[in-house]
């Protein structure tokens, strides 16, 4: 049997930290289930695994989101940014952790119709 896939889409960015924990808890939890996690950041939410970010938010007794993202990729979470979106807000792919893989816009379309179960952040 193929292993089950779940893709989380984050479009919020870094002037929302309250919305940006969700897909990497999320993320974690599913692969300590044995299902593949996807996180693909889109639009503002590209701003979340830019360099350096991801260290400024904290949110109350939650650790810095860097930490938490961090925890993800060690537990096979894959980070994707829309490339169009990077395009978008003037960002280069140098600009980006590097555990957080630049694609096209078609692969968001294929990683939806191979989902077994999409969220939107």
């Amino acid at each position: 049997m193929a292993k089950k896939k779940i893709l989380y889409v984050q479009t919020s960015g870094v002037d929302t930290p309250k919305r940006l924990y969700s897909p990497f808890v999320l993320g974690m939890t599913a692969a300590a289930m044995d299902i593949e996690p996807v996180i693909y950041f889109l639009g503002t939410g590209i701003t979340v695994v830019k360099k350096g970010e991801a260290e400024k938010v904290k949110e109350g007794a939650f650790p810095a989101l860097k930490e938490i993202m961090d925890q993800a990729v060690a537990s096979g979470v894959k980070l994707m940014v829309c490339e169009q979106s990077a395009q978008l807000l003037g960002l280069q792919r140098g600009d980006f952790i590097g555990e957080a893989k630049i694609v096209g816009a078609a692969t968001l379309n294929d990683l939806v119709l191979d989902a077994d179960g999409t969220m939107w952040f």
